[in-house]
C-alpha cells in the first residue's frame, strides 16, 4: 500500500515545504508586525536578535513555500533555528517539551531537510529551471 505513494513523493515534499513556509511566515509576521493581536512574542524591535530571526522567518518563509531559492532559504532558516534552540530554549531545561523548543527542533530538521533535497513539485525554482533549459 505505502510503495503505491511512492508516485506522489514530488507533491507531497511540495505540500511539506509549502504548510512548513507559511507557518515560517506566520512566526515572521507575529514578531515584526505584532499580528494576531496576543500572539507570542508580539512584535519585536527590528534591530534585535528577535527582530533579525522575524526577518529571516517571514522571507524565509515566503521563498521556501513559494520554492524559490528553496535550498538557500532552507538552509539559513535551518541554521536559524538551531541557533533560536541552543540560545534560547535549551538553557532553560535540557528537555525540549519543557523548554518549548520542540517546534525550533523540528523547524530546523525539517528545514535543512529541503536545503538537501530540493522543493519537490509546483516550486518556481523549477519553472526558472525549465526556462533556462
Amino acid at each position: 500500500m505505502f510503495a503505491s505513494l511512492t508516485r506522489f513523493q514530488p507533491q507531497l515534499l511540495a505540500v511539506l515545504r509549502i504548510v512548513a513556509g507559511v507557518l515560517f511566515l506566520a512566526h515572521g509576521v507575529v514578531k515584526l508586525f505584532g499580528f494576531p493581536e496576543g500572539a507570542q512574542p508580539g512584535q519585536q524591535e527590528i534591530l534585535s536578535l528577535f527582530g533579525i530571526g522575524a526577518i529571516i522567518e517571514l522571507v524565509g518563509g515566503a521563498l521556501i513555500a513559494l520554492g524559490l531559492f528553496t535550498r538557500p532559504a532552507a538552509f539559513i532558516a535551518s541554521g536559524e533555528m538551531a541557533v533560536a534552540y541552543w540560545m534560547f530554549h535549551a538553557p532553560a531545561s535540557p528537555y525540549p517539551v519543557v523548554n518549548g523548543g520542540d517546534a525550533a527542533i523540528l523547524y530546523c530538521f525539517l528545514f535543512l531537510y529541503l536545503a538537501a533535497a530540493g522543493p519537490g513539485a509546483w516550486a518556481l525554482d523549477n519553472a526558472a529551471r525549465k526556462a533556462k533549459a
